[in-house]
Parts: structure tokens; sequence; C-alpha cells
């Protein structure tokens, strides 16, 4: 995870955003000042009992920012650097997701500031249980529907969802997405935001005359998005020639094979020395010539200090937060294309609405209908984007923006203001 120091402007650099597709819009300063402010925080402060009978104190917070298109939806991630700004920051970008993808959802987010990789199975089921009793009043199918982010999974939601069902006497599927299979889950939901970003960068690639067959790529953080994403580029015909992990980098430009890669990490925590390819450092990574650049790891990664030396053709932005503003001025000046995060890692909020809406008529889909729907939408919000951006000459980032904001204004303006 980043440091405290590089997250603590994500909320300022959301609300800067959010003020320059305003003025592109031309909202009026009351709408402004609805759209900029989260409407519900919750933080929370609880006890744990540790496996050695020692109890520790752990602080959470649940945000929504808005829910005037549905009810909130957002990860809950377990950070030791968490803090009320980066979840603020982050329930603002599900609501601009959600909006430019179609969902009836709102955006919220929560966390646990504790360092979960200390904690044994048993205290990570305590501490979820007691957190998810705390931010209770918040939660619900038709309220806020939580759903897995950073060091947090398929059990976490099960933990989540058993312990709302049993403070209110009967089983509620629909009140998390990213649940196991067999008590509700979707198909196709791991593979989601993967899927999702891969169809994103091939349309956008189109318009720069990349297509992925031929096509050469570099993959900057290689967890379970960017592993599933590079498999998804070799099949299509991407020669990977670099991929990098938090720590290290590793090239070959005749291509990595992607499944060696994936086992390497599995067996080593790490992509440092991977047999056939030569060591990169993180700084030169960008630099080097490529297709297609893919930011699936860390946040603000790609800044002024190296945006300049970008060789890419196109940056995908599939982590959150990865590219920051001055990258974007730099990138933009060159004629490089970024797909923003809100679009690019919109496939994972996608399918947990498949998943709601399954759960909600207990009636489920195939893999195949869920790809296919995914898909589906995908193709649209892709296309309203490079609509947008080429109707008002505007980047990427800058039409996503206002397509979503148009978006949760106009049903803000519709709903009104009560009483």
């Amino acid at each position: 995870m980043p440091s405290t120091t590089r997250t603590a402007n994500l909320w300022a650099i959301a609300q800067r955003r959010l003020d320059e597709a305003a003025e592109r819009l031309e909202l009026d300063d009351g709408m402004r000042r609805v759209l900029r402010l989260p409407k519900r925080e919750l933080t929370v402060s609880f006890p744990v009992t540790l496996d050695d009978g020692s109890v520790a104190v752990y602080t959470g917070h649940r945000v929504q920012h808005n829910v005037n298109r549905g009810p909130a939806t957002g990860g809950i991630r377990y950070v030791p650097d968490l803090t009320l700004d980066q979840i603020r920051a982050l329930a603002m970008a599900n609501t601009w997701k959600a909006a430019l993808v179609q969902i009836p959802f709102g955006g919220a987010m929560g966390g646990v500031r504790v360092d979960a990789k200390r904690l044994s199975v048993s205290e990570r089921e305590g501490l979820t249980r007691r957190f998810a009793t705390e931010i209770a009043p918040f939660l619900g199918p038709d309220r806020d529907i939580p759903s897995p982010d950073v060091n947090t999974g398929s059990q976490t939601m099960a933990w989540m969802m058993d312990t709302y069902s049993m403070h209110r006497g009967r089983t509620s599927p629909g009140a998390v997405i990213g649940k196991p299979l067999e008590i509700g889950g979707s198909r196709g939901r791991r593979e989601a935001t993967s899927l999702g970003a891969l169809r994103a960068i091939e349309l956008v690639a189109r318009t720069a005359n990349v297509e992925l067959a031929g096509a050469t790529a570099i993959i900057q953080g290689f967890g379970r998005v960017g592993t599933i994403l590079a498999r998804g580029l070799e099949r299509a015909g991407t020669r990977v020639i670099a991929i990098a992990d938090d720590e290290d980098g590793v090239v070959n430009e005749d291509g990595i094979a992607i499944d060696a890669a994936v086992r390497w990490m599995r067996e080593h925590d790490r992509i440092e020395a991977l047999p056939d390819t030569e060591p990169v450092k993180l700084t030169d990574l960008v630099e080097m010539p490529c297709d297609i650049l893919v930011h699936a790891g860390l946040q603000s990664q790609l800044d002024e200090s190296n945006a300049g030396g970008v060789r890419a053709r196109v940056v995908a932005e599939v982590a959150g937060g990865a590219v920051t503003p001055e990258a974007d001025v730099a990138l933009a000046e060159r004629g490089i294309p970024v797909i923003p995060d809100i679009l690019s890692s919109a496939g994972g909020l996608v399918v947990g609405y498949f998943e709601w809406v399954q759960d909600m008529q207990a009636f489920f889909w195939n893999a195949g209908q869920v790809a296919s729907e995914l898909e589906r939408v995908m193709d649209r919000a892709v296309a309203s984007v490079c609509e947008t951006a080429e109707r008002h000459r505007v980047t990427l980032r800058q039409a996503a923006e206002m397509v979503a904001v148009a978006r949760v204004a106009e049903a803000t303006s519709l709903r009104g203001l009560y009483p």
C-alpha cells in the first residue's frame, strides 16, 4: 500500500476534479455544494479479543457519498494507513463509476485501520463481525452494500453477510456482494475488474490505431487484477514484455509467459528473479517503449516526475488514483490517451450489481451470461466517454467525469430537495 503521505491529497484531488467537471457542465453553485460532500460518514472504534486473550482497539470508517441514483455500494479494505480522506475520495469515485456505467447505485467506501497480515483467521473473523455490527445502521440490500477491496475477499463478505443476517433473523444474501458462489455469489465476479479493463483497453486502443493482436504491453501491479488482465491480453495476442510488483520489475522483449509468471508469484510472493527475464527498475519501467502501459498496482505511480518519459501509446489506469492530475496534463500534452480508473476498473462494480440483482431475484446466471452482459455495459460506457471526449475536445478522464457527474446531477435535480 502507498504511504499516508502519498494518499493524503486524494480527497482534494477528487473534489478538484469534480469542480472542473461541474465548471464544464455549468452546474449551479447549489448543485456543486451537494456533490462535493459525502451524504453520511460514520467513524467507529471497537475492541477485538485476540488469540492470546488481549484486547486490541481498531478504528474503522464507512462513508456514503451519494445515494440519489440508488443504494450505495463500495469496498471494505483492511490497511494500516487508512485515512478518512482516502475513504471519502474512493466513495466519491464509486458514485461516478456507477453513474458512468449506468448502474443504479450510489458510491460508498469503508475500511479498518489494521495490519491484516498480522491477524490470524479467527482474529480477522472477529474484527470483521464486530466492524459489521458497528456499521450495521448504514447497511442493507436497499441502503448500502459492501464489497471486497484491499486485504478483504469472499470470506470477509461471507462473515459480513452472516453477521447482518443474524441481526435481522433471516438470511439476506443481497446485503453484500463478492460472496462465495455457494451462498449467493455470482459467477464471473473474481475476473470482473480485469475483464472490464480488458474490454476498455481494447476499445480505446483501437481509437489510437492499436489492435491487441500484435501489440506490446507493460503491466505494473501483478496481483489478482493484474494477473487476470495479463492472461486476457496474452489470449488476445498481446505480447507482455514487462511486469512489475510493488518492489521489482522484470523484462523480456520477446514476451513473458504469463502462466509461468503467475506460478512464480504464487511460490515466491514477488516477481524478482523470474526465469527468462532481466531485472528492470520501477523508475525505468514507465519509460520503456510499448503500445499499452497498464497501472494495476499502487496509487500515484505516474506523476509529474515520470510522465514525461512515458513511451506508451495508451495508458490504462486500472488501479484507483494511479495517475496524478499533473501526469494527466503531461500525457495529454503529448497526445497519449489515459483510460481513467472510473472507467477501466468499473467491471467489478458492474458484476457486483449483477450479483445483487441475482440475489434479489433468487435467479442466477451462467458465466456466459455474466460475461456477455459485462461486455455490453462496458461497450456502452466506453462509447459514451469517447463520444463526449471528441465532442467537447477533452481528455478521456475529463469526458468520463462529465458524463458521470451530469447523470448524478440530473438524478439529484429530478428528486429535488427534501423538505
